[in-house]
């Protein structure tokens, strides 16, 4: 048996946190082998749609309570369906966009950006001081996930976003 430093599926301390927080809340709805399933009730070993590689498997579940900005994106604000819902977001959660608003916003085809940067003020609005349980999805590669429409990175470890 190898030694541990944490458990795969532990709480981690709530705390007060910078801006560019990622994560996922809770009752966002995930796309499983087994259909949608809200984050919360994932655990090491679900294995989760992903847009790069078909399925990952889920290896660890962190999850914190954290105060800090949150990004409201309304019903199909980013498109067809995008998302299927309205979703929540801490605002440094990397969100792939690929569509016209890519090439406008960010010179490119597709950009994985902090969902802050897709801000309007109308349709995806800024909200400071929130307080959210963020969900932190370990996989042994980061992946771009489906919740709540919208396509998302998993945690990304030393990765960057634009």
């Amino acid at each position: 048996m190898k030694p541990a430093l944490a458990r795969q599926d532990a709480r981690l301390p709530s705390l007060n946190v910078a801006e560019h927080q990622a994560g996922l809340l809770g009752g966002a709805l995930i796309m499983t082998l087994d259909g949608e399933m809200r984050v919360s009730d994932l655990r090491p070993g679900s294995r989760v749609i992903t847009r790069d590689s078909g399925m990952a498997v889920l290896r660890a579940v962190r999850h914190r309570r954290v105060t800090g900005r949150a990004v409201r994106i309304k019903a199909s604000s980013l498109g067809h369906n995008r998302p299927e819902r309205d979703a929540t977001l801490p605002a440094g959660q990397p969100v792939l966009v690929r569509d016209w608003r890519a090439k406008a916003l960010f010179g490119a085809e597709q950009a994985l950006v902090p969902a802050e940067r897709l801000v309007d003020g109308e349709f995806v609005t800024l909200h400071d001081n929130a307080t959210m349980t963020l969900y932190e999805l370990e996989f042994d590669t980061p992946h771009v996930l489906y919740v709540d429409g919208l396509e998302v990175a998993s945690h990304l470890g030393n990765h960057t976003t634009t």
